[in-house]
This record gives structure tokens, C-alpha cells and sequence, in this order.
């Protein structure tokens, strides 16, 4: 295998060039794109074979004695892997590197994402600026597990952040007149002062 060709750029492209390929096809391909799909199964095929590609190119530039933690981490978290704990998504996210934290989560398979992995994935997106994919997965990571403060906590920031208002009005209409209605009144006030006779002003 070919690891540029399933990535579909050239090997004289630029790192920056190959991790722009390989998100745009972790993007496409990604399992949650294909819920209830009948091509779930060959998306997940497809994800794996774009994680393998994109390990053995970093593993030929970094040389194989300088294989990433996140490469390493990714045979541990593999599509059998069942612990209820990752780690080492928790210290790259900690570290700031996004991206290999979202490569181990997406080398899990589908039957074997747990509650954490949800909320990994909605902290990732989170720190990424996505706020709407993040509510989403903590809320499912809550609706896995609805005792875990940690989950709860995080969703509830994130309401809290969806609902927050910087202009610093409130955009909920009040009950009772408002401006316009107020403008309306003196409107046909003022008409009902010309029909009686007045001079226009009441």
C-alpha cells in the first residue's frame, strides 16, 4: 500500500499538505457520517486504512526511532480496545495536540465507544472552536452515563456558553409594551387628536 496515494497527495507534498488530506478524509469518512448506514462497515474499513496511511508517512519523516506517543497510543486504542479509560487523549489534549488525540479516538470502532469517548471527542471539538458537534457528543456521553459529574459538568458549560449573550441584551422579548408598541399608541393618538378638531398634537 501506497500510503500518499490513499491520502491522494504526492510524496513530495508538504506535512502541512498531508495533514490537510488526511483531515478532509477523516472528515468524510468518519463513522458518525454513516450511523444506521449501510456502509457503515466500509467507511469504518476506509477510516482505518487513512489512519494507517497517515502513521506510516509520519513514521517514514520522523524516522522510525522518533514514532509519535499518539502513533504509539493509537495500537494501544485500537478497534478492539475496551478500557474505560484513555490517558493518553486526556495528555495530548492537555498538551494541545488536537489532532493525534482525534486520531486514537477515531481508531475506535464503533461497538466499542464508550461514554468517555464521547465526551474526548466533544472536548477535542470544544477546544477546536466546533461548539455545536461538541454539545453533541457531550450529550451523548451524558445520555451514556448521566451520573458522571465530569460529563455533566462539561455539558453544562457548554449551555452555558451556547446561551451566553456578549452584546449584553436580553433578546427574549418582554412581556407588556415595548418601544414600537408605545410609538403605535401616540401614532393613533395623534390621528384621533386632527379628527376632533386639534392641531395634530394632543
Amino acid at each position: 500500500m501506497n500510503p500518499y496515494q490513499v491520502l491522494g497527495v504526492s510524496e513530495n507534498a508538504t506535512d502541512a499538505e498531508i495533514k490537510n488530506a488526511y483531515r478532509e478524509l477523516a472528515k468524510k469518512y468518519h463513522p458518525d457520517n454513516y450511523a444506521q448506514n449501510p456502509l457503515a462497515d466500509l467507511a469504518e474499513q476506509k477510516m482505518k486504512e487513512i489512519n494507517e496511511a497517515y502513521d506510516m508517512i509520519c513514521d517514514m519523516r520522523k524516522g522510525s526511532n522518533t514514532s509519535s506517543s499518539a502513533n504509539n497510543a493509537n495500537t494501544a486504542y485500537g478497534a478492539n480496545y475496551t478500557h474505560t479509560s484513555y490517558p493518553d487523549v486526556r495528555r495530548l489534549i492537555r498538551e494541545g495536540r488536537l489532532d493525534d488525540a482525534l486520531q486514537i479516538l477515531n481508531g475506535v470502532s464503533g461497538n466499542s465507544r464508550s461514554a468517555e469517548w464521547y465526551f474526548l471527542m466533544g472536548m477535542i471539538f470544544s477546544r477546536k472552536g466546533w461548539s455545536e458537534q461538541a454539545y453533541t457528543y457531550f450529550q451523548t456521553a451524558c445520555r451514556m452515563d448521566p451520573t458522571n459529574q465530569e460529563f455533566i459538568s462539561a455539558l453544562n458549560n457548554m449551555n452555558a456558553r451556547r446561551n451566553y449573550n456578549p452584546s449584553g441584551y436580553n433578546t427574549v422579548t418582554p412581556a407588556g409594551c415595548s418601544v414600537c408598541d408605545v410609538c403605535t399608541g401616540l401614532m393613533c393618538a395623534n390621528c384621533c387628536c386632527e379628527c376632533f378638531g386639534g392641531n395634530g398634537c394632543c
